[in-house]
């Protein structure tokens, strides 16, 4: 395993690495083996996706054979296309919401992108996981073991979580944030803070986040419980009757965000998600 000392990249376990980019703060993880590779996660669109590939050059002259993506948001699998040939492994609601709706939702995105980020999502394939797991499947990777774990509906329905059990590192995709709060857009409020508490007894070492410095355990409770707020704040406003933009107010997140928390969460206990 020629890992050398690679610029831009973090070992965070024997064999595990980080890289986190300008673009939204976000990181992928590469897991090397003896003669394969792992790569958590492909960054925006086919360039992004490219960028990857030629900075995995630093740590291994291996190609990834197998690709996890650790949730349906674009900015996490939408360089799937040019990793292929591979296994891409997913949740099965990822993997159904991109084949259902990702075209629309790419459509949709493009105004809200800055315009050199919207030019390369506008040329974007989507490829959906073609390897699903619905709860945990156990794979090897160059000899190594590695844990594919959905634990619970967080950020989205389809979150799956990456364990290097050899490594004690655990790749938690956007169920755990760090420099920036939580994203509700496509969340369940109401069960993301019992999800998060999952993560935390997963977790023995590094914690990698969607976005952001890596973690540990201790950081992933202390954002269970602020989730856990947020949701009985939710449960209170709505048992109260208070209007949503009302309720907004009264979670402890910036308004847009708490926007989306209330609504989402309303809309669990009206049982219309």
């Amino acid at each position: 395993m020629p890992f050398g000392r690679p610029s831009g990249w973090r070992e965070v376990g024997p064999g595990v690495f980080v890289r986190r980019y300008r673009t939204f703060d976000e990181n992928v993880g590469l897991v090397v083996g003896a003669d394969a590779c792992l790569l958590v996660d492909t960054r925006s669109s086919h360039p992004q996706g490219a960028q990857i590939l030629r900075d995995i050059r630093a740590v291994t002259d291996l190609r990834p054979t197998v690709v996890v993506n650790t949730h349906c948001h674009f900015d996490h699998c939408y360089g799937n296309a040019v990793m292929l040939p591979c296994e891409i492994w997913g949740h099965e609601a990822c993997a159904l919401e991109l084949r259902a709706n990702g075209e629309a939702r790419r459509r949709d995105l493009l105004p809200t992108l800055p315009r050199d980020l919207a030019s390369e999502v506008e040329d974007v394939e989507i490829v959906p996981p073609d390897h699903l797991v619905r709860d945990h499947r156990s794979i090897r990777v160059g000899g190594r073991a590695v844990e594919l774990r959905h634990v619970g509906r967080g950020h989205t329905d389809g979150d799956l979580v990456v364990l290097v059990p050899d490594a004690h590192v655990l790749f938690a995709g956007d169920l755990v944030e760090e420099g920036a709060p939580p994203s509700f857009g496509d969340a369940f409020p109401l069960d993301w803070p019992a999800t998060a508490t999952r993560v935390a007894a997963l977790a023995s070492g590094p914690v990698v986040p969607g976005h952001g410095k890596v973690v540990d355990r201790a950081y992933v409770e202390r954002q269970a419980a602020d989730l856990a707020t947020i949701a009985a704040e939710a449960r209170a406003a709505h048992e109260q009757g208070i209007p949503e933009v009302q309720a907004a107010r009264l979670v402890p997140l910036p308004r847009e965000m708490a926007g989306d928390a209330i609504a989402r969460a309303y809309a669990q206990l009206d049982g219309a998600i």
